[in-house]
């Protein structure tokens, strides 16, 4: 892999249009010294790159003519072959680019990513993981929307997947690692946790067990493990709660002028508390499982998302996870053959 890292980008991804999209990517080489190929119709990603002022030094346009919708089905989206979302994802394939990003159909993206990347060896399903903030910092949750029903053997390697992305992008040396169920006894949960929990507790990860709903804001738990429908019900539920915080305080802050010019002495504080609870912060939940990397943003995204999903797709791509997923798992299995029956 070159020394800066080479993001695709899907230039037509998103609610706001390519406009966003191109200011974004112009800020990721701009501000982190990236590389980046914008992927859409020529001639629109052309006039936007000129109307933002954009050097062509860091910015390589490369033609997909084809739109794949944000509510279009995934069906339709397969078949267009020259789409800006399967193009990104084949400059990856192909080593002509390190990482692929969109703010895009999330559906059209993780499936047209199996399709074209492939899963890794040891990967039934690839899992999206998100990350949310907590009261010490961030928890990961995976997975959030890729796999609504899921088997045992699927739990079991999206906590490997998860614990090998939060030790290799975020730097956490021993992540802790646990299971959403119904309360933290070993005897509650459906059959599926509790055949899961006795895996993971006999596996090398640093498994704390059963988790609840509120764990995943107490900063007590790194990765939170749970079936793609749970998951994303908690992740969208953690965002609208976020922005719910915030225009709750600044209606109340709004009531009296008291009130107003106390806002006023802290908003310092106001603006760090934003921050923290923004999902832009973070960039976009990374596909886990398939060969090579893909990063999907949220669809509102703004120009500074789309710098942030840049940036989390470039240091995914730098940080040799996918080859811990596959050692881990290895490992797991082997571990999972010498249990007796």
């Amino acid at each position: 892999m070159p020394s800066t890292p080479r993001v695709a980008v899907d230039a037509l991804g998103g609610d706001h249009g390519p406009a966003v999209v191109v200011d974004g990517a112009l800020r990721a080489c701009r501000e982190l010294g990236l590389r980046v190929l914008l992927v859409g119709p020529q001639d629109t990603v052309k006039a936007e790159l000129r109307r933002a002022g954009g050097s062509s030094e860091a910015v390589e346009v490369v033609d997909a003519p084809d739109v794949v919708g944000m509510g279009e089905a995934v069906t339709s989206a397969i078949r267009k072959k020259r789409s800006s979302i399967r193009v990104g994802l084949e400059k990856v394939r192909d080593g002509q680019a390190d990482a692929f990003f969109s703010a895009g159909n999330t559906a059209a993206c993780w499936t047209v990513a199996k399709i074209v990347l492939g899963t890794l060896e040891e990967v039934d399903r690839p899992a999206l993981a998100a990350v949310v903030p907590n009261l010490k910092g961030f928890t990961v949750l995976l997975d959030v929307g890729a796999n609504v029903r899921c088997e045992a053997r699927n739990l079991e390697e999206f906590a490997v997947m998860g614990n090998a992305y939060t030790r290799g992008v975020f730097h956490v040396p021993h992540p802790r690692v646990g299971l959403m169920s119904l309360g933290e006894e070993e005897t509650k949960g459906t059959d599926l946790t509790k055949e899961v929990l006795e895996v993971l507790k006999d596996s090398t990860l640093n498994f704390v067990g059963n988790v609840e709903g509120h764990d995943i804001y107490t900063g007590d738990v790194d990765v939170i493990v749970m079936d793609g429908f749970t998951g994303n019900v908690a992740l969208k539920t953690s965002e609208s709660l976020a922005e719910a915080i915030v225009s709750l305080l600044r209606e109340e802050l709004e009531r009296t002028p008291l009130r107003k010019l106390g806002a006023w002495l802290a908003r310092g504080a106001f603006r760090a508390l934003k921050r923290r609870i923004d999902a832009s912060e973070y960039g976009g939940a990374p596909l886990l499982g398939v060969k090579g990397c893909c990063v999907i943003g949220h669809g509102r995204s703004n120009a500074y998302a789309v710098r942030q999903g840049i940036r989390v797709a470039a240091e995914f791509a730098k940080s040799g996870v996918n080859e811990a997923i596959e050692a881990e798992l290895r490992a797991l299995g082997k571990r999972k053959e010498a249990r007796p029956a």
